[in-house]
């Protein structure tokens, strides 16, 4: 089973097997999707920024992304600084790092920072094949596994036709040309909002769950991840129904083959525990089974608002460690 067993390390080794279960990677050290970690980094508190890192660890997250990309900061500097820290700190960094940024020097600086093997998030055909093999070879000499995005010269493939072709196109070259490990490629083939009132998005979850059986049955050893509370952007501020669309999402992905995403894993519903009119309605929008999908839901929505969870800490790894 080698061909198919991605190996990942912290100071302890995280081994992705096609029995492992879903592999939770943290969200939440990152600048453009916390509002309170962004905050911290710009007034460089860091002890406090690396609280948010030791939340999550504790919080049942298996891998920790960190994003540094912001407008007003020094990502590299930044991303440097928050590497090394980690690296002091052996709760957190026994995990594996997941390098998230749109700017190669980032990447190429964390990758120097970390220890054992970890993930770059993320490299595309955005520029072309050139700059795509440049990355990958640079990645495979780092020792490090990556996420690639399902994003061409022409764009973000928003369409099942466009995600598949852009996925086989990816693996063929980072296999074939790069000699890159199958088992070390994880793809993003797109996570985009449902329920947002236009036609077109309505078969979003349905084409990500077909792109990733499609990708899973006919490219050996490659991986699925994705960013999962994308799904839910329609409904921000309604924690209730949030945690219930990224639950019911995960079931019927993992259900496909995805075995990765980046979640907030203390912030899930458990799927069974969902109230059974609400769990029919999200459905009914992530399966697009009913032209009134949208509409249900959103009336649902409103009589859930402001009965969120709180955050639930899980400390199994400490008793296991």
């Amino acid at each position: 089973m080698s061909q198919v067993t991605l190996r990942l390390s912290g100071l302890e080794p995280l081994i992705v097997t096609p029995e492992s279960n879903f592999v939770n990677v943290g969200e939440r050290t990152n600048v453009t999707g916390s509002r309170r970690f962004a905050r911290l980094i710009k007034e460089e508190k860091y002890d406090e920024a690396l609280e948010i890192a030791r939340d999550q660890v504790e919080g049942g997250a298996q891998i920790l992304d960190v994003n540094m990309d912001e407008g007003m900061l020094d990502g590299k500097a930044a991303m440097i600084k928050f590497l090394n820290l980690i690296a002091a700190e052996p709760d957190i960094a026994r995990i594996p790092i997941m390098i998230d940024s749109s700017k190669w020097e980032i990447i190429e600086a964390g990758l120097k920072c970390i220890q054992g093997k970890g993930v770059v998030n993320s490299i595309s055909l955005k520029e072309g094949e050139e700059a795509f093999m440049d990355h990958a070879k640079k990645i495979k000499r780092y020792g490090a596994a990556t996420v690639v995005m399902a994003f061409d010269e022409k764009g973000q493939a928003d369409s099942y036709e466009r995600r598949i072709e852009i996925c086989k196109r990816s693996y063929d070259i980072l296999v074939e040309k790069v000699g890159f490990p199958k088992e070390d490629i994880i793809f993003d083939p797109n996570i985009f909002p449902v329920a947002t009132g236009i036609d077109e998005h309505n078969s979003n979850a349905v084409d990500f769950f077909r792109a990733t059986k499609w990708i899973r049955t006919n490219l050996p050893g490659a991986h699925v991840s994705g960013g999962v509370s994308n799904v839910s952007f329609s409904f921000r501020g309604n924690d209730p129904v949030r945690e219930a669309m990224h639950s019911a999402f995960l079931y019927h992905a993992i259900k496909e083959g995805m075995d990765m995403g980046i979640v907030n894993p203390a912030m899930l519903e458990v799927y069974d525990d969902i109230p059974k009119e609400l769990l029919e309605r999200v459905e009914d929008v992530l399966l697009n089974r009913r032209d009134d999908a949208t509409e249900r839901l959103l009336e649902f929505a409103e009589t859930v608002k402001g009965a969120g969870k709180t955050l639930v800490k899980d400390d199994t790894w400490r008793k296991e460690s």
